[in-house]
Parts: structure tokens; C-alpha cells; sequence
């Protein structure tokens, strides 16, 4: 078994199929879109497949070391994560090709007008050793 993340991105990624945002969306169409997601959650978790998932608040900070004292935090100028994920799911597959199956699946939950938004997902291995260098 191999773990990955499905990132799910507000931008950053081409733009969906179905490309309205989800604060343009009906009550009910954000409750169908949630609603989708756990039944995913729910059956990849009776199949074993199922790690973890979380939706992400928009808000967020930026926070780095600057050294001893106190870490500088800023607004940007770069893009910031809050605009970029907004969420996760992390899977636990067989193989390369049933992640990218199920990112596939996922990236049909419902949106504006009930219809699949089909939105772009980024999937990502987990490292399963440190990498080597080559000198």
C-alpha cells in the first residue's frame, strides 16, 4: 500500500469545468458538494482505503524563522495557501493508478447548479524513504 494526498485548490490549478466559487453557491449546493465528499470518505473508508480528509478555513498566515526573536509573519506578497488548498484527503492505495482513479472520481463531486465541477486535484506520494544524493 501506498499513501498519497489529493490536494484540492481554490486556483492555481486549471480552471474546472463547473468554475463558480463555492461562496456563489446555493446552501444546498454546498450541502450536496459535502455531503458527496463524505460519502466518498465513507466508502474508501470500508474499503481500507481511507486515511484522513479536511477541508481548510480561508483564512491563514504565512510564518517563517527569522532567527532568534520573534518569526516574522506577513499577508504576502506572495500567493498564500489559504488561496490556493482548500483541502486534503489522504488515501492508501495499491497502487499509483487506483489514486489516480479515485482523485478522478472525487474531482466529480457536485457544484453550482448541482452539476460535477469536475476541478483539477493534485495528487501527491508520500515519501517513502529520505532522498539519496549524488555527489
Amino acid at each position: 500500500m501506498a499513501k498519497y494526498l489529493l490536494l484540492k485548490h481554490y486556483r492555481g490549478a486549471p480552471a474546472s469545468v463547473n468554475d463558480v466559487p463555492m461562496d456563489r453557491w446555493m446552501p444546498a449546493e454546498i450541502e450536496a458538494h459535502v455531503q458527496y465528499m463524505n460519502n466518498f470518505a465513507a466508502r474508501l473508508q470500508r474499503s481500507g482505503e481511507f486515511v484522513d480528509s479536511q477541508a481548510l478555513a480561508p483564512e491563514g498566515t504565512w510564518v517563517r524563522s527569522d532567527g532568534e526573536g520573534k518569526p516574522p509573519v506577513t499577508d504576502g506578497p506572495f500567493a498564500e495557501t489559504k488561496d490556493l488548498i482548500a483541502g486534503w484527503m489522504i488515501i492508501d492505495v495499491d497502487s499509483y493508478e487506483r489514486a489516480v482513479e479515485l482523485a478522478g472520481e472525487l474531482s466529480a463531486a457536485p457544484g453550482a447548479g448541482g452539476e460535477p465541477i469536475h476541478e483539477w486535484l493534485e495528487v501527491r506520494p508520500f515519501m517513502t524513504a529520505a532522498p539519496t544524493v549524488l555527489e
